[in-house]
């Protein structure tokens, strides 16, 4: 019998999502055979560069607070595959994720014997699929879906939806997505069609003047952050930060999200802003919202996985992110000294994040991922670090739990208020939880940082 770990293998051995194919042919040829699946429910769609996957688990939770069945597509994931196919709140069930695969592989076989465009089926694209396929069969009431990569050409833009929510956009994957904001906004803005209504986060001017434009040529109407919407306030609190946010019916107070930055408390607005707008601009009661973002979980965002010393995963992979996840750091714990825990893809802007972490940390331990050969190699990590850092405050260890013992080591020896940051990819935080968070399913990490 077929493990799901082995499932898991062959699914992740076809063209990764960092090698983008850009066609919805294959994914288009896939749906069809499954009679469209992804037409069979409204669906919140969400694009940008940072925020997509805390902005889409904000969105999911406040719908489930209405009482809706919820579906959700997630990239990438952390510990096992099915983390990418929510319902309700909860990762696919392993047996049944084992069990669809089996019923959708032959019509996978079929397009991939196609090779359309010249490229067999790849690996986000089957993922699609599945999950446009597990919502059909649930079903669900609406499908909160993540952009993989871009927009216009992402396997999850085979779908129009019915809201389409736009986080910060910034420079990243720009051998992609183009090499300028504009470039790279106008590949994210793909996302609205026409009868959409697009929900804004606040951006720099050359993205808004391309969402902009798009949403006038294919008439769709335009709710802007700090406009329609936005945070009003925050406070910190034990566990999280207490939100004021501007909403479809006016500011609406005492809002207790658990978890912490102001790049999260705005994510918040946002997600409620997307919400209204999928009610067609009717208000959110202030008991739905105050339930929905208290019932918030985001694993490996600023996330407190072990007190003593004290640890926090982030999942922070270009110069935008750890801007946020170092200010977001420093107001919830002002650790003294941090002791940052770095591993980074070679394709990032990896001198960028460590300009930004030197500011912040006394001591870096280079490491590097253990589950894809796109991680920089620790050495060539550590060298670039001794450059922003000085090489004195520079340690390497290839091992990602060497490298997590010794920070721990130098924290312990460092004292009261030291603590440690495990950060800089997707994957390594999906690595690092799968050593020090025992719950769920082992550690099968290979995927993009999105």
């Amino acid at each position: 019998m077929t493990t799901h770990a082995e499932i898991s293998r062959a699914l992740q051995t076809r063209w990764p999502e960092h090698r983008v194919a850009p066609s919805l042919s294959r994914i288009r040829a896939l749906t069809d055979l499954l009679g469209e699946p992804q037409d069979g429910y409204p669906v919140i769609q969400v694009a940008g560069t940072n925020g997509k996957g805390s902005t889409a688990i904000m969105i999911e939770a406040l719908l489930l607070a209405l009482g809706l069945r919820v579906g959700r597509v997630a990239s990438p994931h952390l510990v096992d595959l099915t983390e990418r196919i929510s319902l309700d709140g909860r990762p696919m069930d392993a047996a049944a994720f084992d069990a669809l695969v089996g019923d959708v592989q032959p019509l996978v076989d079929l397009v991939d014997a196609q090779q359309l465009d010249g490229v067999a089926m790849t690996f986000f694209e089957v993922m699609t699929g599945l999950a446009y396929e597990a919502f059909a069969q649930a079903p669900v009431d609406v499908a909160v879906v993540e952009v993989g990569l871009g927009g216009t050409w992402d396997a999850t833009s085979v779908a129009t939806p019915d809201v389409a929510v736009i986080c910060p956009i910034d420079l990243d994957h720009t051998h992609l997505l183009g090499s300028t904001i504009e470039e790279i906004a106008a590949e994210k803005a793909g996302i609205i069609k026409p009868g959409s209504v697009v929900v804004v986060a606040e951006q720099q001017p050359e993205a808004d003047a391309v969402i902009a434009a798009r949403a006038a040529e294919v008439g769709a109407r335009v709710l802007r952050e700090g406009v329609d919407f936005g945070l009003i306030s925050r406070t910190a609190a034990v566990g999280g930060q207490v939100l004021r946010l501007e909403t479809a019916s006016g500011p609406v107070d005492d809002l207790m999200l658990p978890v912490h930055g102001e790049h999260m408390a705005r994510n918040a607005a946002l997600a409620v802003a997307a919400v209204e707008a999928f009610l067609g601009g009717k208000p959110l009661l202030h008991d739905i919202i105050a339930e929905g973002l208290a019932a918030v979980v985001l694993p490996a965002r600023l996330e407190l996985v072990r007190s003593g010393p004290p640890i926090v995963l982030d999942t922070c992979h270009n110069v935008h992110g750890a801007r946020a996840t170092l200010a977001g750091l420093r107001e919830a714990y002002d650790f003294t000294p941090l002791i940052a825990v770095i591993g980074m893809m070679a394709d990032k802007d990896v001198e960028g994040v460590l300009d930004l972490v030197a500011e912040e940390a006394t001591t870096l331990i280079a490491t590097q991922v253990a589950s894809t050969d796109r991680g920089l190699p620790a050495d060539e990590l550590g060298e670039l670090a001794a450059e922003a850092f000085g090489a004195e405050r520079v340690h390497v260890r290839a091992s990602l739990p060497d490298a997590i013992e010794l920070a721990v080591t130098l924290a312990d020896d460092a004292g009261t208020g030291a603590g440690i940051l495990v950060a800089g990819s997707v994957i390594l935080a999906g690595e690092a939880r799968g050593l020090l968070v025992r719950e769920g399913h082992p550690t099968d990490t290979e995927e993009d940082d999105a």
